[in-house]
């Protein structure tokens, strides 16, 4: 591993985006667990897998994953979620860790399932992303095109863990989630020195 991992995560429509933006031109390496995922996700091996489990309708004529219709299976059925998970989250967490100890200097792994992965154990901290309810469901709307009852019920689909992780507030506007995230990244430091 490089100098040191910091895990970040939120729940959906909180902002890990523009945190992760904001760690990336303070010079972190930062892995988008979602990119990951999506790569993960169009390997051939793993579409078969989840077309034999959630059936050929998420899988569009090109051959490609739809999100959408995958999506609307899990995000409304905690056990299809799991199923899911448990194709893709082992690949994905061999991905994100190989990246990391590949990188030169501090890395910041930005992803909504960091937990689930199995990668806050090689997190010297967890930066955790936090808005108002109504605040995410607004901004993940607009982000990803959804109506109001699939955005509530990919809301509803994540787990809020709470295992002392540094929480950082993004509901007053990107100047003051830097200030929260400079707060939070002292915090760090505190801990581990100047590493970061």
């Amino acid at each position: 591993m490089s100098a040191i991992t910091i895990g970040l995560t939120g729940l959906t429509g909180a902002g890990k985006s523009l945190a992760a933006s904001i760690l990336k031109n303070k010079g972190f390496h930062v892995i988008d667990g979602d990119e990951v995922g999506h790569e993960v996700a169009a390997r051939p091996e793993i579409l078969e897998e989840i077309k034999k489990a959630f059936g050929g309708g998420v899988i569009e004529p090109d051959g490609s994953l739809n999100r959408r219709a995958l999506g609307n299976i899990v995000f409304s059925d905690p056990e299809k979620l799991r199923r899911l998970n448990a194709i893709t989250h082992p690949a994905i967490r061999e991905t994100v860790l190989r990246e990391a100890a590949e990188a030169d200097g501090p890395v910041v792994i930005d992803g909504a399932v960091l937990k689930e992965c199995g990668l806050t154990e090689h997190c010297a901290a967890v930066l955790r992303i936090t808005a108002p309810a109504e605040l995410r469901k607004r901004r993940i709307m607009e982000r990803d095109g959804l109506t109001e009852d699939e955005a509530e019920r990919r809301i509803s689909a994540q787990t809020n863990h709470s295992d002392g992780w540094i929480d950082v507030d993004n509901s007053a506007g990107t100047d003051m989630l830097e200030r929260n995230l400079n707060t939070a990244l002292g915090q760090i430091r505190g801990v581990y020195g100047k590493e970061i």
